[in-house]
C-alpha cells in the first residue's frame, strides 16, 4: 500500500492541466492515473477537426508556457485552426512528457472514503491512499442513446464515441442521428469515406456557427467575445468567467447555459455537409432489426432501411456512471440531475473529493465542457489546497501575463509547503480522524 497527498483520476486535458499546477507546489506528492489522451485517441474519428478555436484549446500550466504555439514551434509542425485531431493528441502527449512524465497508466477500479483519507484500488489490486482525489475522468461513460436505440446490438447502432475509424462503414447506408458538431462532422467523414450517410435531426433547421464580420473585428470583438469563444455575443464574456456565472440566478444560468451550447456545426464544416442529405423536423420513434438491417420509423410514418445508425446525440452527465465510485461514496455526494454540487474550488459535499470537466458544468457553466475551462479549474483547486491543507512558508505571487491580445491572471506558485495536521472529515455528523 502506498500513500500520496493528491490523486488525479484521468490523464486528459483537465487531468494533466491540474496535475501540472499541483506539481508546481513544492512538497506536494501527486499521482496521476490513466492513459494520456485516451478518449481523444480511441473515441474520436481520425481526420476530425476541433470546433474550439485556437485560443480555447490550450492546456494549462502555471506559467502558461506550454501552449499550442509552443508545441508547434518545438516539433516544427505546420497546422492552424481548425486544429486537426492528430495534432491536438500530439500536443497532449508533448505536454504530458514535459510536466507529468510519470503518469501511472493503470486504471482505478474503485474509490472509497475512509475518514480523512481516500482509498483507491487499482486494476491490478494495488491500493493507494490519498488525502484528496480529483476526478477528471472525462465524458466517456456519459454517451447518451435515445430510447429507440438503447437495446440494439453495437453492429446495428452505436454512439459516435464508439469509433475512431469511420472507413469501416464504406459502402454502407448509415443513418446519422443528431444536429450538433459530432453528428454533422461524422456525416461528412462518412461521406468522404465512401459511405451513404443521411442525417436525421429533430430541429426544424440545422444551425451553423457563422461569425458576423462587424462583430469579429478589433476593437469590438474582445468586448463581445472572450477568447474561448463559448456562447453568443456578450454571453461569451460571462461564460468565460465561471465565478461570475455561478453567482447569477439559477434560472439565468440554465437559460444561458443552454443558449451557449446549442447543437450547431462549425462554419467551415458546412461545405462538406452540403453533399449529405439531411432530414429535419423529424423524430425516429422506433428502430427494429430486420434481416441484418435496421428499419427506422419516423414520426411522420415514413421508414428507412439502413445498415447502421450512428448516434451523434451527445452526452448526459451522470456521475453514477463512473464505475470507480463506491456506492457509499456516491450516495454521500450531493447531486442535481447527475451533476455533483461543487463549491468554489470544485470540491463536492464529500470533503477532499473534487470533480473537473463536464461534471462541473452545473456549478460553473458551459466553459467546463471545453478544454478552455482547464485553466480556471486547475487554479481554483490549487488555491484550495494551498489555503486549507498546507502551512505556507512563503507568499504566493500574482503577476499579469498575456495570451494573444487578452490579459489573464497568472498564478506563480512560489510557496514551499509542509503538511499540516491531518484533516478531520465529517461523516453523518460525526468527525473521524
Amino acid at each position: 500500500m502506498t500513500a500520496c497527498d493528491v490523486s488525479v483520476i484521468g490523464a486528459g486535458p483537465y487531468g494533466m492541466s491540474v496535475a501540472a499546477h499541483l506539481r508546481a507546489v513544492k512538497g506536494l506528492e501527486v499521482r496521476v492515473f490513466g492513459e494520456p489522451m485516451s478518449f481523444w485517441q480511441t473515441k474520436m474519428p481520425a481526420r476530425m477537426l476541433l470546433r474550439s478555436p485556437w485560443a480555447g484549446s490550450h492546456l494549462s500550466d502555471p506559467q502558461s508556457a506550454l501552449t499550442l504555439d509552443a508545441y508547434r514551434k518545438a516539433v516544427g509542425a505546420q497546422f492552424g485552426a481548425p486544429i486537426p485531431l492528430n495534432h491536438f493528441i500530439g500536443y497532449g502527449h508533448w505536454f504530458q512528457r514535459q510536466l507529468v512524465p510519470d503518469v501511472d497508466k493503470r486504471q482505478v477500479s474503485r474509490i472509497e472514503s475512509n475518514c480523512a483519507r481516500f482509498q483507491l484500488t487499482l486494476a491490478d489490486g494495488e491500493v493507494v491512499k490519498a488525502r484528496r482525489v480529483i476526478v477528471a475522468a472525462g465524458i466517456g461513460p456519459f454517451a447518451w442513446r435515445p430510447e429507440p436505440f438503447r437495446n440494439l446490438p453495437p453492429e446495428l447502432a452505436s454512439h459516435t464515441s464508439g469509433h475512431s475509424d469511420l472507413s469501416l462503414f464504406r459502402g454502407k447506408q448509415v443513418a446519422v442521428v443528431g444536429a450538433g458538431q459530432s453528428a454533422l462532422e461524422s456525416a461528412a467523414l462518412l461521406h468522404e469515406a465512401g459511405a451513404r450517410a443521411e442525417v436525421f435531426a429533430r430541429a426544424p433547421v440545422v444551425s451553423w456557427l457563422w461569425q458576423r464580420p462587424l462583430l469579429h473585428k478589433w476593437p469590438i470583438e474582445p468586448l463581445l467575445y472572450a477568447p474561448p469563444d463559448v456562447g453568443p455575443a456578450l454571453f461569451s464574456q460571462i461564460v468565460a468567467r465561471p465565478n461570475w456565472y455561478r453567482r447569477m440566478p439559477r434560472q439565468w444560468q440554465d437559460k444561458w447555459g443552454t443558449r451557449s451550447i446549442r447543437p450547431a456545426g462549425a462554419r467551415w464544416l458546412k461545405p462538406r455537409v452540403d453533399r449529405v442529405p439531411i432530414v429535419t423536423g423529424r423524430c425516429i420513434v422506433s428502430a427494429t432489426p430486420s434481416e441484418g438491417n435496421l428499419i427506422l420509423r419516423l414520426d411522420d410514418g415514413s421508414e428507412r432501411s439502413v445498415d447502421h445508425a450512428l448516434l451523434g446525440t451527445g452526452y448526459q452527465v451522470n456521475i453514477s456512471q463512473y464505475p470507480f465510485l463506491d456506492a457509499k461514496l456516491l450516495a454521500a455526494i450531493r447531486q442535481i440531475g447527475g451533476y455533483p454540487q461543487l463549491d468554489d474550488a470544485f470540491e463536492s459535499s464529500v470533503p477532499g473529493l473534487h470533480f473537473l470537466g463536464a461534471p462541473a458544468a452545473w456549478s460553473f457553466g458551459p466553459l467546463m465542457r471545453f478544454v478552455a475551462g482547464a485553466e480556471f479549474a486547475s487554479r481554483a483547486v490549487v488555491r484550495r489546497i494551498m489555503r486549507n491543507n498546507y502551512n505556507v512558508k512563503s507568499s504566493v505571487q500574482f503577476t499579469i501575463g498575456r495570451r494573444g491580445r487578452h490579459k489573464f491572471e497568472m498564478l506563480r506558485y512560489s510557496a514551499v509547503f509542509s503538511p499540516c495536521e491531518p484533516e478531520t472529515t465529517k461523516t453523518n455528523g460525526a468527525a473521524c480522524k
